[in-house]
């Protein structure tokens, strides 16, 4: 049993409209797998000792997962899941998502696994077969004590010349102060830019439809057409307390300059968008 920490990763999988996401990690008094896919919600509770890690692999009773693909065994009253989805070509970054603030006693720790990769594989849900053989994932990370209390994230992969973004703004509490916080990457014709609090980033505008960063001559400009979304759990010191919810596919646009030259301008309908907590 862990004090007052929690610990998750976020597997998003996307095909020919197709989206499951997949969160699997353990709290101070369970663990836990949620699962959102575009027609609802689940979340399967089991007791801390189903949960065990060794090195990248996790497992949560019949259920493993690493950044080599994830393999699913549910059978609950609640939800019947199984199958594997394996994947290949990751796309992780260059350096901790965090950077200096890693060092730092932070509320909550993000880490981005890979920003884009390929899959190959499916699974079952009820009777319903989700084939993600020729997809596109994403593998993210949080652990710590708490969600942040103001948050908006987004991500999206299945953007023209491999490009995928990734942007969360959030309040930040540090040593008795807080401040509002921002990382972002953007993968764009093969080369990553990363906007961050830590690299000066302004952020000029954080909304319920629009996002707009500044840094130096990097720009990113989104704007969002997101709809209310699913119901999942999120963590207050260390316990999944917290309903939050996110749409696992909307519509977005997505524009990237550096200085003025446009290095991204391109429309999707399956961004994963959440911002909970009220205003920014």
């Amino acid at each position: 049993m862990m004090r007052n920490q929690f610990e998750g990763f976020y597997y998003k999988h996307q095909k020919n409209g197709r989206t499951l996401v997949v969160i699997a990690g353990r709290a101070k008094d369970h663990a836990f797998i949620q699962v959102a896919t575009d027609g609802g919600a689940h979340i399967v509770r089991y007791p801390p000792l189903a949960y065990a890690a060794a090195g990248s692999m996790t497992r949560i009773d019949a259920s493993t997962f690493s950044p080599d693909g994830i393999t699913l065994s549910i059978q609950r009253p609640e939800l019947t899941m199984s199958g594997r989805i394996d994947y290949n070509g990751l796309t992780p970054l260059p350096g901790d998502i965090m950077g200096p603030f890693r060092f730092l006693p932070m509320q909550c720790r993000h880490t981005v696994v890979s920003l884009r990769h390929h899959l190959s594989g499916g699974v079952w849900i009820g009777g319903e077969y989700l084939d993600f053989t020729g997809g596109i994932g994403y593998i993210e990370g949080d652990s710590g004590r708490s969600f942040p209390r103001f948050y908006t994230w987004i991500h999206c992969g299945d953007l023209p010349k491999d490009s995928t973004v990734v942007a969360a703004v959030a309040d930040i509490p540090l040593a008795g102060l807080r401040f509002t916080g921002c990382i972002a990457v953007v993968r764009t014709a093969g080369k990553q830019y990363r906007l961050a609090t830590y690299n000066g980033v302004k952020i000029v505008r954080c909304g319920e439809r629009e996002i707009v960063l500044q840094q130096k001559k990097l720009r990113l400009m989104i704007n969002v057409d997101s709809r209310p979304g699913h119901t999942l759990l999120a963590p207050v010191r260390g316990r999944m307390t917290r309903e939050i919810r996110e749409c696992i596919a909307c519509r977005a646009r997505f524009r990237f300059y550096a200085g003025d030259v446009l290095l991204l301008d391109a429309f999707s309908e399956r961004a994963s968008f959440e911002r909970d907590g009220g205003g920014l």
